[in-house]
This record gives C-alpha cells, structure tokens and sequence, in this order.
C-alpha cells in the first residue's frame, strides 16, 4: 500500500517535472522567435548560429534594446559570454561592432550583403550586441521625453536590466564567464556595467548572480584631463598642427576644468579644424568622398567637441584593407526592409529610418562623469581582468592619453613596456602592471578590429584565456 507521504512526494515530481517541460518549451520557443533565418545576403558557409531581437528594459515606459547574438562557431556550451558596446554617446554596436568590426557577417561595399569575416570574436566567445542607450539604432522607446534624460547612469541601469532579461530568455548562459568589452564612449559605458554588475552580485536576495569576469576597452574615453591632453600632445607630435596652436592651446586650456573656457574653447577649434581635413579617427587613412550618409557617423566626441563629429563618415576607397565608407554602407544594408524583417528588427516602425549614430542623442547626452579611474581602482582591487588597448593611429581618444590614464592609477609594474608580435611583425606593445594591461595595436585606428583584425583576434584570444601575448617572432 502506497504511503500518503510517497504519493504527496510522487504528485509533486510530476508537478515539477510537467511545470520545468513547459518552461524549457517556452525558452525554447522564444529563442527560436529570435532565430535569424535567410538573412538577405549571408554566406551560405559557414553556418553561422544567429538570434536577434527586443529586450524590455522597462515595460511601464515601453522601452526596449535591440540585440544581435551570434553563437560560439564551436562548442558554445563551453565559451564565455561576451557583451560589447559601442560609444558615441549615440553609436550603434550593430552597425560598427558587429557588422564592421569584430562580428562574423560583415557589411559587404555598398550594402550589397554580407561577407564571412574569418577573424570573428566568435571563435573564442559567445558574442553578444545591444544598441544602447534607447534611442540608438532599433532600441525604442514609447515616451520620447526619456530621450532628453539620457546621461551614464541611465545608460548603465538600463544595460544591466537588459542583460539580466536577456540571460532569463537565454538561461543555458547564465552560469557562463562574463566579459564586457567596447570602444570609444563605452570607456564609461563598460566599466560602470561592470562596476553595476559586481555591487548588485552581493545582494543575491535582489538580484540574478551574472558571473563576470572582467572588461576590456579600446581608445577608451577614460578621464577628461588625461584624454584631452592626450588628444592635443597626439595632435602635435603627428604634424596635424603647429607649434604656435600647441603652445596656444597649453596656454589657455587647464582640461582639469569640467567645462573648457571660452579661450579654451578657440583654441581647440584650432585643433579641430585641421582635423575636419583628415581623419581624426585613423590620422593615416584617405576620407571618405562619397556624399554624406544620413548620419554624421560620431563615434567618440563630447561635449566639448561637437564640431568634431562632423569629420567621422565622408571616406572613399579602401587602403590596405581599410575601407573608409563602411558606415555608409552599414545604412544601405539595414536599412533595407527584407534585413529588418529577418532581423525581428523595426517590426512597427518604431524608430523609423535606422542610423549608424543618432546625433540627437549626442546633442542631448548629459555628461556628468568626469572620470572613471575610480571604478578601475575599485574592480582591480576585487580581481576582475582588466585590459585596456589602443589604436596608435587614433586622433580622438589617443593612446598617449591612455597611457597617462594608465600611470595615473599607480599600480605596481609587473612587466616592462615590451612589443609583441604577429607573423614576425610588431603587431604593437603592451605593458603589464599588477592588476592591469595595457596594449597598443601598431597601425590601427578608433576602430581596431576594423583596421587590424587579424592583430585584434590574437588581442582578445590572449585576453580571454589570460595569457601573455606573443613576445616572440
């Protein structure tokens, strides 16, 4: 005869087991919801394991971050998650992180399709893009006024609610290791995710456990003081202006200040003038001289500079593999109603005609932090992996500022200033102190992945399974 207790313990198995198939029936079908089929354009080899859509990030006020997720092109069951975010403020990561730079399918001339880029970050990780903050490309929001109240951490609080309700739509990631990484104005975006990220991961009785790691950042915006020094010793010891408007510009600017003075002001203009001739963003690459795509195309300017972003998008030709009109291209391509439609992307026509950066949102960015060396002291000392590189032919967000960032925190030297290699080449240099890497990418510009890609895979190899690079030819 069957005890009371044995057939309560038997009834609510069942209830359990017929409760977790249901479940894992829903996960399933909403992943398979976001399943990108057909993509116009795509290489039909490899095969390439693809997912796209909407998170709500705040369902009273109807706002929602569109995504990209690209698989692991092995054994993503046992690759780390990584999330990257790209700057602006206002720039999307579909249109350069993933489709230009490090994603599998790149924006093939003139929007024409999408090419298979052999040197994906997804050979060594799960790799996973969101437009942030709302307002940039696809991500949506159903009360406008939000967008007039966008500053750092807006954009962090929202960055953590979407990854918290993306890992509950694809939960076999939870228990993954977590990296964020980025370029340009996510220099404050990534750490201050990270930062979010590892104070509410002791509060368990609140919130998910998300098993980060660590972060990496390119040219990152970093400090105000140290980068805009950067930026004007960057521009005069590579020839882009005269001693006289060096000397100017010392003279009258103290970059200490939040707000720049009006000398200041003028004189940078200076500065910038001569950079509207080039390319701020890669000092040795032709521009552009196609007509201007509809975006301004920013990819690290602030309030300071807000004739600078003008200089970004009007390139031409491609130069030792360097192709200067990618973000015109980018437009052409998701833009296209048959890649929106195979995107899940734009599916009511929320956020109309799709930009590779939305100026109105740089315009109206609050920008209140002034640095976030703090956050690096602070996540170093807890033992999170922390890398920093640079392009060293970046005008914008130039390495010598970023090396000055990395002095400022005074960390002990664990290895000396040494180059590294690739195919029996300098691909750049690195320095190691306790805590933190520094590395440099000899010839790439604001977009490394972009303009060295080969150089970039062995950077984020090396990062991700915490090794040394190559100090070897």
């Amino acid at each position: 005869m069957t005890s009371p207790k044995r057939s309560f313990l038997s009834c609510s198995s069942f209830v359990l087991t017929v409760f977790s198939v249901f479940y894992f029936r829903s996960i399933k079908a909403s992943q398979d919801f976001d399943r990108v089929f057909d993509l116009p354009g795509q290489p039909t080899s490899p095969t390439i394991s693809h997912f796209s859509g909407y998170i709500t990030v705040n369902a009273e006020n109807g706002r929602a971050l569109f995504y990209w997720f690209f698989e692991a092109q092995t054994v993503p069951s046992k690759r780390p998650l990584l999330l990257w975010l790209n700057g602006g403020p206002g720039c999307s990561s579909i249109g350069y992180g993933a489709a230009v730079e490090l994603g599998p399918l790149r924006v093939k001339i003139h929007g024409t399709g999408l090419e298979f880029n052999k040197y994906a970050w997804n050979q060594e990780a799960n790799l996973l893009f969101v437009e942030s903050p709302v307002g940039v490309g696809f991500s949506y929001t159903n009360t406008s006024s939000e967008l007039a109240k966008l500053d750092d951490n807006f954009v962090a609080e929202d960055a953590y609610s979407f990854l918290v309700n993306w890992l509950k739509r694809f939960p076999q990631y939870q228990s993954h290791d977590f990296y964020i990484a980025g370029e340009s104005y996510a220099g404050h975006y990534v750490p201050q995710l990270a930062e979010l990220v590892y104070d509410r991961n002791k509060d368990t009785k609140n919130y998910p456990h998300i098993n980060l790691k660590g972060f990496i950042v390119g040219n990152p915006e970093t400090d105000d003081y140290y980068d805009s020094k950067g930026l004007l010793e960057y521009a005069w010891s590579h020839t882009v202006v005269s001693d006289q408007v060096y000397k100017l510009a010392n003279r009258v600017c103290n970059f200490k200040l939040f707000n720049w003075t009006d000398k200041c002001n003028d004189a940078m203009d200076l500065v910038f003038n001569q950079y509207n001739l080039i390319d701020i963003y890669n000092v040795y690459a032709p521009k552009c001289t196609l007509p201007p795509s509809s975006s301004s195309s920013s990819l690290a300017v602030n309030s300071h500079d807000t004739d600078a972003k003008k200089s970004m998008s009007r390139r031409m030709r491609k130069y030792s593999g360097y192709d200067p009109c990618f973000s015109n291209y980018a437009e052409e391509y998701f833009n296209r109603d048959d890649v929106q439609r195979s995107l899940h992307a734009n599916v009511n026509g929320q956020t109309g005609r799709w930009t590779v950066c939305n100026d109105s949102i740089l315009n109206s960015y609050d920008f209140t932090v002034f640095s976030v060396l703090p956050i690096y002291s602070k996540l170093i000392k807890a033992g999170l992996r922390i890398w920093i590189y640079s392009g060293d032919t970046d005008g914008r967000v130039p390495v010598i500022g970023s090396r000055y960032c990395a002095e400022a925190l005074g960390l002990p030297l664990k290895s000396q200033w040494q180059p590294w290699f690739l195919n029996h080449q300098v691909g750049g240099r690195f320095v190691e102190y306790q805590g933190l890497t520094m590395v440099t990418v000899r010839g790439a510009g604001h977009l490394v992945p972009l303009n060295k890609p080969e150089e970039a895979l062995v950077l984020i190899n090396s990062y991700l399974r915490n090794q040394q690079l190559p100090t070897q030819k």
